[in-house]
């Protein structure tokens, strides 16, 4: 049987880090548990922070024997669960009508946006909340149909809790479980992987405004006065 527990060390795992990771290593240094959920609710309105990077810490952190796996897995779903219960009162509070309007509204979009998003969702909820906690972004932001639509709280917090604790466990888990081999690893990558993510956010939005664009020049085109001949 494999023990979740080691040996205190005497490094310091912060030392050598850089980006966002580097301030969440300090962060969960500082707080230890507490600071896994901190981290992890703060992905969820702040997604340039991926627990992708921030979770294997976590692990590497109770492999030397610095907090608890168990606990920071625990810390880490209860923090997603919090920010998944934030954003289902914003979309609950806005209501249906309200957002509607307000995606209509918002440049680059308009009200076909939410009606398909609305749709899928109406389809796919349990789902999509399920395997949503999978995905960055989506994960932030799923919970607001599930506000929209009055997915029945019980559900939404029951299908949160099993997508994000597995995906907790995963990642932390591969923390631990590479144990040394992960610290230098972060420490060469820490840096360019913080970077990174904020490109990656940078194409898609750049990605979606042309797109977008493109498209509403086409339907300018359609729809504008043929000239008399």
């Amino acid at each position: 049987m494999i023990s979740l527990a080691a040996p205190t060390a005497t490094t310091n795992p912060a030392e050598g880090y850089s980006g966002f990771i580097g301030w969440v290593l300090n962060l969960m240094e500082s707080l230890g548990e507490v600071g896994v959920g901190l981290a992890i609710l703060l992905e969820t309105f702040l997604p340039p922070i991926p627990s992708e990077a921030v979770l294997p810490v976590a692990g590497f952190l109770a492999y030397e024997g610095r907090m608890s796996f168990w606990i920071a897995w625990a810390a880490a779903t209860a923090g997603a669960l919090l920010g998944a219960w934030i954003w289902y009162v914003i979309g609950a509070a806005l209501g249906r009508d309200r957002t509607r309007r307000l995606v209509g509204s918002t440049p680059l979009l308009d009200f076909e946006d939410f009606d398909k998003a609305e749709t899928f969702f109406r389809r796919w909820g349990g789902v999509a909340v399920l395997l949503g906690r999978c995905v960055p972004l989506v994960r932030s932001f799923v919970s607001i149909p599930a506000g929209i639509e009055r997915m029945p709280f019980l559900h939404f917090t029951a299908y949160t809790a099993i997508g994000s604790g597995i995906w907790n466990a995963i990642w932390i888990g591969m923390g631990f479980a590479f144990g040394p081999a992960i610290k230098p690893a972060l420490e060469q990558w820490s840096g360019i992987l913080s970077n990174v993510v904020l490109v990656i956010l940078a194409i898609l939005l750049g990605w979606f405004v042309i797109g977008r664009l493109r498209q509403i020049g086409k339907k300018n085109r359609e729809s504008a006065p043929t000239g008399a001949m």
